[in-house]
């Protein structure tokens, strides 16, 4: 199964009827308008956890109607976000969303060491682009939290991505570790990483996947270029998931695709019990919303 964009993502999330999302230091006007949207396609059910007169007010000013809205009150975004764990916890929510909070105050408290939501595993960012042109999603993993990862981690951010793409129903993964370029090389560790990767998928360590590397990114999309380079590839340029190599590379490549290719860009964190919507202040609305969208589809089990 693939998804063709975020609309097919959508469908998908709603057929599973609402899930539960708390959501952390609520008083945000960029958030609660993402919840409005995800509230009125029937994806979730919100519980607010922050300043109460605050999240009315700003509800009223964007047109959100808090009837079916739990809301517990705690003016503190750290407090907040500790209520909103203790939320997930307790089962009044399947999966966790930031709000109106520093992001490492924020991953702090996610992390804490009693009634947190560690798994062992690393938290790893995870988005999905829908890009005009193209056929499918294209999902590209880590771009937003690890700086520059070692082949430990980076086999623990490919076995989040592909746990959750397994969850949402995908059962067969094509992954390429992108490198500079195809030649493995001592003095380009990234080339040897993606080597080791794909020789671990070769010996089965990641069912239900294909992984390939090292290849460029016109390699990994384009089996003409594959051709040109004299490249034999199972995957051909029908590629799922990129994994690269730093955070400056997903950065780069993911905000490429945003300004120049006009794409929609969607994310969340993987790793912790839970999926995270941890969202930046510039993303818009629809961008928050498909987040959303990304965790509800999971089904909060992505641990």
């Amino acid at each position: 199964m693939r998804f063709t964009g975020f609309e097919s993502l959508l469908e998908s999330a709603k057929s599973l009827g609402r899930a539960k999302v708390a959501v952390a230091a609520a008083a945000d006007k960029e958030v609660l308008e993402a919840i409005k949207l995800a509230e009125k396609e029937g994806l979730i059910s919100p519980v607010l956890v922050g300043d109460i007169e605050e999240i009315k007010r700003l509800a009223q000013e964007i047109g959100l109607c808090l009837e079916g809205a739990e809301l517990i009150h705690e003016p503190s975004p750290v407090a907040a976000t500790h209520k909103a764990i203790d939320a997930v916890m307790d089962g009044q929510a399947q999966f966790l969303m930031k709000g109106l909070i520093n992001s490492s105050d924020f991953l702090r408290v996610v992390l804490r060491p009693e009634r947190g939501l560690r798994t062992g595993r690393l938290l790893s960012h995870f988005s999905a682009f829908e890009v005009p042109g193209f056929s499918r999603l294209l999902f590209v993993t880590d771009g937003g939290m690890n700086i520059a990862p070692d082949l430990a981690q980076k086999k623990d951010i490919l076995q989040n991505g592909l746990l959750y793409l397994k969850e949402i129903g995908m059962d067969l993964v094509n992954v390429i570790v992108l490198a500079a370029n195809e030649v493995v090389n001592p003095k380009i560790p990234s080339t040897m990483d993606a080597q080791a990767l794909a020789e671990m998928s070769q010996a089965g360590e990641f069912p239900g996947a294909i992984v390939e590397g090292p290849l460029a990114l016109d390699g990994a999309l384009s089996a003409v270029a594959l051709q040109h380079k004299g490249i034999s590839s199972q995957i051909n340029g029908d590629v799922d998931l990129l994994l690269v190599p730093t955070i400056e590379v997903g950065n780069v490549l993911g905000k490429s695709m945003v300004y120049f290719a006009g794409a929609t860009m969607a994310g969340i964190v993987l790793g912790a019990q839970v999926p995270i919507v941890l969202t930046s202040r510039n993303d818009t609305p629809r961008s928050k919303f498909m987040a959303l969208t990304m965790a509800a589809l999971s089904g909060g089990s992505c641990t």
